[in-house]
């Protein structure tokens, strides 16, 4: 391969799907390849969500490929390519930009994920899964230094660039802990029985609060854009390296 002529896209798409186990799941959209560009690769646009602007951030970058997490064709979304979906499908299209989305593969990955990848920000150790499923997509584990939970939402909003909502339902030190990206309040139950003082995930709902409170819990909202932005940046590093591309990973704000 040259940086001139690039990678082909079956090849890139192949060893994406082989690395991330992509047919091993049963997700909410397809994973890998959702709308056909270009036939080779040269230049690489990560980001987490497939947004009109984002697209127009690799159209002016010149991506022949834009990776994300949050794709298209959600399952019970409507059908027609009408509105929002016509106007981002048409953007892709007229600038042949190949579009590729990773899923539930890209939050569970041993190395890659956006579980182990917030887990290294932080320097949490790792010490199993959120449940004992072989692909479990939440993740726990200790922190080398107890600290309390003011302390651990001041580390959040460093880290993340964002202040997280901290629902306190203990006063007791943060030791043990708890985390799956994205919108994972409803797994907070099962941070429960592993017996942790902490769980971190990126949204939250009106019924985490209770659950939080009445159980003895600090539960921290630390954004679902800023908890799953590791994941991507991560694949398409790999990729640069492993294939000698060009790669630009573009962070667009989102306050969730």
């Amino acid at each position: 391969m040259t940086e001139s002529t690039g990678i082909e896209r079956t090849t890139l798409i192949d060893y994406c799907n082989q690395l991330l186990e992509s047919d091993r799941f049963q997700d909410y959209c397809p994973n890998g390849l959702q709308v056909e560009g270009r036939d080779r690769v040269r230049r690489l646009v990560t980001g987490v969500t497939a947004s009109q602007q984002l697209i127009e951030a690799a159209a002016e970058r010149g991506a022949d490929m834009l990776l994300v997490h949050h794709g298209y064709f959600w399952k019970g979304e409507s059908a027609p390519v009408v509105g929002i979906k016509q106007r981002r499908l048409r953007a892709l299209l007229s600038h042949d930009i190949n579009l590729v989305a990773y899923h539930l593969p890209l939050d569970v990955h041993a190395e890659l994920g956006n579980n182990v990848q917030l887990a290294r920000l932080f320097g949490w150790r790792i010490a199993g899964g959120l449940d004992d499923s072989p692909r479990a997509v939440g993740l726990h584990g200790e922190l080398d230094v107890a600290m309390t939970g003011e302390q651990m939402a001041a580390r959040l909003a460093e880290g993340l660039g964002r202040t997280p909502l901290h629902i306190a339902g203990s006063d007791r030190p943060i030791r043990r802990i708890a985390w799956c990206t994205g919108a994972a309040q409803g797994y907070i139950e099962k941070a429960v029985a592993l017996g942790v003082d902490a769980y971190v995930t990126g949204e939250i709902s009106e019924p985490t609060v209770h659950l939080a409170r009445e159980h003895g819990i600090h539960f921290f909202s630390a954004g679902h854009h800023a908890t799953e932005r590791y994941g991507v940046k991560a694949l398409g590093e790999h990729l640069a390296e492993q294939f000698g591309l060009e790669h630009d990973f573009v962070d667009l704000d989102n306050p969730v």
